[in-house]
């Protein structure tokens, strides 16, 4: 977590009013006491109205509060849809991430969108998701952000199993099934995998250097419609 997220995170932990103590902060942040410690300071010194000490606990001064921020309810509908979408299919960091952005949303809305947002019932179950889906999610995104081959077994289809070596290039989601869309160096072509076909998954610990034609852009101009003519 960057730190400026985790000074956000803070002031919303202690804004609800109660008190907190810097070792209940750490667990709930998964940094030591002594990073809270030094982070509070420094919310303190830039204005942050924080009260406690070291050793008590802390808590944000009640009259404190952030600017409202305004959406739609449509919306707000729509983020808070999406938000629940990646929480239910998305790796473990996405997951964490949306749960922070829901907090940050509902932090800064006004009490009559607060409102709105907490009677949304639009959901999306997360339990056919499993948790090392969740990781190889995790791992082939930060492979490909590294521009770095991966190295998978793989079971086709008809059962048949193969060992790959391919170029990551982006992830797609279809209705509950997450595909990755590689370049491939055993069929010197584009090829895409299913992540739940996916294991004994390895990631280069050097990044390669892209090739002509072998990119996302380009894979995505074999597949996609030409667009007409003017």
């Amino acid at each position: 977590m960057r730190r400026a997220d985790r000074l956000f995170r803070i002031v919303q932990l202690l804004r609800h009013g109660r008190l907190l103590t810097a070792a209940r902060l750490a667990e709930k942040l998964e940094v030591s006491t002594r990073t809270i410690y030094r982070d509070v300071v420094d919310l303190q010194l830039s204005g942050m109205p924080i009260e406690g000490e070291a050793g008590v606990g802390y808590t944000l001064r009640r009259d404190f509060d952030l600017p409202p921020l305004m959406f739609t309810s449509a919306e707000l509908t729509a983020l808070v849809l999406g938000a629940r979408l990646v929480q239910a299919w998305g790796g473990n960091e996405s997951v964490r991430a949306a749960g922070s952005a829901l907090q940050r949303i509902e932090a800064v809305l006004p009490a009559e969108l607060r409102d709105r947002l907490s009677a949304i019932q639009m959901y999306a179950p997360g339990f056919l998701m499993l948790a090392q889906d969740r990781e190889r999610l995790d791992q082939i995104h930060e492979a490909i952000l590294a521009i770095r081959r991966v190295a998978f077994a793989y079971t086709r289809e008809d059962g048949a199993q193969t060992r790959r070596t391919v170029r990551p290039l982006g992830l797609f989601f279809w209705s509950g099934i997450w595909t990755l869309v590689a370049w491939c160096e055993l069929r010197n072509g584009f090829r895409t995998f299913r992540l739940d076909r996916i294991a004994d998954l390895t990631i280069e610990s050097t990044p390669y250097v892209p090739l002509a034609r072998q990119s996302l852009a380009d894979y995505l101009a074999t597949v996609l419609p030409a667009k007409p003519s003017p």
